[in-house]
């Protein structure tokens, strides 16, 4: 018993000394612009490694209607095949130069943005062949007519696949009655990837892709100087501007409507029903963030300890999860909840987690409830940051969505400052029932 105390005592100093720790390693550091370019930095010295995330405003909403799918396509064929010194390097050897670098080059598109992730050691000579390649990627991609029919085949097979899974039709159709006809609402297709040419990708990579549309996010074991040399490296290749981009529609608040016109039922051949609910929310600078995230870790956020499990799932045993969460963007964002129940008992899942949201949005947490959900945020915010990634995924979001660079600094004392009044009010503000889109898959009548 005295070794396991003594354990949990000097647990608990170690603990302190990594949350101080990283604390320390905390400030984001604003780069000067380049190009258009913005970049920021965060300094780590406990590993000789350099993780960065190449942030491209050219995600999914702004393909046209017609193409969707060119903004994932453009963004996942940088690396299958580059232009490098009067010469082309096929996949394979771009894969061969990452490997031999023993470094990791990933590509992923959200709504908003493309993003290029590289992580590699921080030794110069390593580093800078890594910085050299990553470059070549964003700069200087062939789309090679072959590979992009070859592409398009395996696109096409792979949503051939997922139309036969439950939880991807419930997203694509729940997407569609949330966004409408914001872009965001558009689905990829069969059809609107058959449409899609090596020229549609090039275009879209020539307008999109330009130093002024870039934010490079940065941690790890690089001085501010070789940051801003390594941010310079990357986007010199790209043009600083180009011909101007409409801008996007504005994401309209889900209207009022009466409960015919907002629920969908859709027929399907599965083992349980799928349930979706939810409508249009707020952007992730909106000032009511704090009191919507910590009210929604006590309706929906917080696993076994929020109140939508304790309605679902221990009362009545309806569900064995539900959730809900607010995902806010750069400029939009939804309040999404959901399970999965037995085909028979849809009806009164729906009932039960309809009604708990209701109620929620009326009166807001509990004080017990409001003061779990800030101690679980708080007491996780370490796990937050813990890690390179972690570090990189938070500077990141701070950079795209214009946030103070003190946010990491303040964001456990923003949450703590949240009052039940607070949520209340932020609640009945944003969310109210005769707007919530509901889409039910599966259920048996």
């Amino acid at each position: 018993m005295k070794y396991y105390c003594q354990s949990l005592v000097l647990g608990a100093v170690m603990s302190i000394g990594l949350l101080t720790s990283v604390q320390a390693a905390l400030p984001i550091q604003q780069l000067d612009s380049y190009k258009g370019a913005k970049a920021y930095l965060v300094q780590t010295q406990s590993l000789p490694m350099l993780d960065i995330e190449i942030s491209i405003d050219a995600g999914t909403r702004y393909d046209p209607a017609s193409k969707a799918g060119l903004a994932i396509m453009t963004a996942e064929l940088l690396d299958n095949g580059i232009r490098s010194a009067g010469r082309n390097l096929t996949e394979a050897q771009i894969a061969d130069e990452i490997a031999d670098l023993g470094a990791d080059i990933k590509i992923g598109v959200s709504g908003e943005r493309a993003m290029i992730l590289v992580r590699c050691l921080s030794r110069p000579d390593i580093r800078d062949r890594a910085i050299q390649l990553a470059r070549l990627i964003l700069s200087s991609p062939t789309y090679d007519s072959v590979v992009v029919n070859r592409e398009k085949q395996r696109i096409s097979a792979g949503l051939l696949e997922a139309e036969t899974k439950p939880d991807f039709v419930l997203d694509r159709r729940f997407r569609k009655a949330v966004y409408g006809d914001y872009p965001l609402g558009n689905a990829v297709t069969v059809k609107s990837i058959a449409g899609l040419s090596a020229s549609d990708l090039k275009q879209f990579h020539q307008q999109f892709y330009r130093s002024d549309r870039v934010i490079v996010s940065m941690v790890g074991d690089v001085s501010k100087s070789e940051a801003q040399e390594i941010m310079q490296t990357l986007v010199k290749d790209l043009p600083q501007t180009g011909s101007s981009i409409p801008p996007l529609p504005e994401l309209a608040r889900s209207p009022v409507e009466n409960l015919s016109e907002r629920e969908i039922t859709i027929p399907f051949d599965s083992q349980q029903a799928h349930i979706a609910m939810g409508m249009t929310a707020i952007a992730r600078n909106n000032p009511d963030y704090f009191p919507l995230i910590v009210g929604n870790y006590a309706l929906g956020g917080g696993g076994f300890v929020s109140r939508l499990m304790n309605e679902v799932r221990e009362k009545r045993g309806l569900a064995y999860s539900v959730f809900s969460y607010f995902a806010p963007g750069q400029e939009t964002g939804i309040f999404q909840a959901g399970l999965q129940t037995k085909n028979d008992q849809a009806s009164m899942a729906l009932d039960v987690m309809t009604e708990t949201i209701s109620q929620f949005i009326a009166k807001g947490p509990t004080q017990s409830e409001l003061d779990a959900a800030k101690a679980n945020l708080i007491n996780g915010f370490p796990l937050r940051i813990d890690n390179n990634r972690k570090l990189l995924d938070n500077v990141s979001s701070i950079a795209w969505n214009g946030l103070p660079l003190n946010t990491l600094d303040t964001w456990t004392e923003q949450v703590n400052a949240v009052t039940r009044e607070q949520v209340e009010i932020a609640f009945q503000k944003y969310l109210a029932m005769d707007r919530m889109k509901i889409v039910v898959l599966g259920a048996k009548q």
